[in-house]
């Protein structure tokens, strides 16, 4: 032991004593690095288990006040179903008073609906009824037109017919009665002639009976003679005379032929003529008769057509006025039919409203004006408005909604207010999340963190804010950290807590 002794007390060089100061930095360096290490190890850990109690210390906290606030919830909702059921009593009954008005309305305007449809199916009856008897009326009316001009047309036809029966028999008639009267003067005219002739042939036979004897001598001379040249004569034309006495007889009987078919030739062309003439006359009357009942005839098809035109045109009218008046009804049905949907509408939407309503509103749901006389004054004095027939029509019209406009209006401004309030609220919420960024941010340790002052991170007993510290030198061999240190925990952990 005293030979090491005098060894340590042995002086050294300035070479020793420079390496010996050099390896004494290099503890000291690796020594503060160390520490460095294990604090930041330390301050890790000790985040974590922080981080654990406060999770847990909140968790405790809340199931603490989950109770306590479901007691008080229960409380408050025991006693808001003893009200809610004295209101949901009164309220039922409100609404089966009003569902069995509505029921008896809806019976009343059933029967109403279904009086106005028979009326209206009543009235299209009669419309039809009524067209049918007037078209019967205008097809009878036709019809005993058409028998009037038809019998017309034929009580003419037969007066035509019957006229010209009458005129062919009279004309016959009158053709035998000149036949007669012709064959009369005929046989008068033979009589007269055969006495002239029988006169004449008396004188002649007389005179010839005078002149024979005068002329006996003569002739006889001469009949000598004609005689001898006869007999020569006859000898030579004996042949020609016997063709000649033949062909005289049938020459005096071919004329009296001709003589007797002249006389009926003569007869029959001035009967032709006679009945030309009449049949010309009685042509030119019945061309003029049917010319007229021609005349007629179109004068009655064009009436005929203007009649089935004015049907046609009638018919489309009233085609047309029942196409309106189905197209009228079914519009007028759609149109209750939406109204109806929109009344079921509305009252399934107060049905849900109903639900949300306060107790106040289901005691009092209109309430009064809030307005004071003297706003109201102000009111009337900043919007003065004489009122007109027209515009007390329109307000005496419209004073059923008063309650309907009170009721939105109230809705209204508890909407708006609503709103102003989420408003506040979401100002608040953005405070609050920055105050709890703020907060999360100092217990959090993060390069976005290390970047920013915070006056909880302390590296090397030193904090980044920019005033100095006096943090005391803690001796190499002591573990604790030094005591601001520990107060800055102590007050983080009572903070936390």
């Amino acid at each position: 032991m005293p030979k090491k002794e005098k060894k340590a007390k042995t002086p050294l060089s300035d070479e020793e004593q420079l390496l010996l100061f050099q390896q004494k930095l290099l503890a000291e360096e690796e020594m503060a690095k160390k520490k460095e290490r294990l604090l930041s190890q330390f301050l890790k850990d000790k985040l974590a288990k922080e981080e654990h109690n406060s999770a847990l210390n909140l968790n405790k906290i809340n199931t603490q006040w989950r109770t306590v606030l479901r007691e008080v919830k229960t409380r408050e909702l025991h006693k808001d179903i003893e009200i809610l059921s004295q209101t949901f009593e009164r309220v039922v009954d409100c609404k089966d008073n009003v569902i069995k008005s509505l029921a008896k309305d809806l019976s009343e305007a059933e029967e109403q609906y279904a009086r106005a449809l028979r009326s209206h199916l009543h009235n299209v009856d009669q419309l039809l009824a009524l067209q049918r008897h007037r078209l019967s009326l205008l097809e009878e009316s036709y019809n005993m037109e058409l028998e009037a001009l038809t019998k017309e047309f034929e009580t003419e036809r037969k007066t035509i017919i019957d006229q010209h029966e009458k005129e062919i028999h009279y004309l016959q008639d009158i053709f035998m009665a000149m036949e007669q009267n012709y064959i009369d003067s005929e046989y008068e005219s033979k009589l007269e002639f055969q006495s002239m002739w029988n006169d004449l042939k008396n004188m002649n036979l007389e005179e010839k009976h005078f002149l024979r004897l005068h002329l006996e001598n003569i002739v006889e001379d001469l009949w000598r003679k004609f005689q001898d040249v006869l007999k020569n004569y006859t000898d030579a034309t004996e042949d020609r005379k016997a063709a000649f006495e033949t062909l005289q007889v049938k020459d005096e009987k071919s004329s009296k032929e001709i003589e007797v078919q002249m006389k009926k030739i003569q007869k029959l062309q001035d009967a032709i003529t006679i009945s030309k003439g009449k049949i010309m006359i009685h042509s030119r009357e019945s061309e003029d008769e049917n010319r007229y009942i021609r005349n007629d005839k179109e004068l009655v098809l064009v009436q005929l057509r203007k009649l089935k035109a004015q049907r046609t045109q009638a018919r489309a009218a009233s085609q047309k006025n029942l196409v309106k008046l189905t197209l009228e009804s079914n519009a007028t049905l759609k149109a209750l039919r939406k109204i109806v949907d929109k009344g079921e509408k509305i009252l399934k939407l107060a049905e849900i409203c109903r639900k949300f309503e306060t107790e106040e509103e289901k005691v009092l749901p209109f309430y009064s004006s809030v307005l004071t006389p003297k706003e109201q004054e102000g009111i009337e004095e900043n919007n003065p408005e004489e009122l007109t027939e027209e515009l007390a029509k329109v307000m005496v019209d419209y004073t059923g909604m008063e309650n309907f406009w009170k009721r939105y209006n109230k809705v209204k401004l508890e909407q708006l207010s609503l709103q102003h309030r989420r408003a506040q609220l979401l100002d608040i919420n953005g405070k609050l999340r920055e105050m709890l960024k703020q907060y999360l941010d100092g217990i959090s340790v993060s390069d976005e963190v290390l970047s920013q002052l915070n006056p909880l991170f302390i590296v090397n007993y030193q904090s980044n804010l920019p005033q100095p510290l006096s943090i005391p030198i803690a001796h190499p061999g002591s573990t604790s950290p030094p005591a601001p240190w520990r107060d800055q925990r102590r007050s983080f952990f009572l903070g936390s807590s």
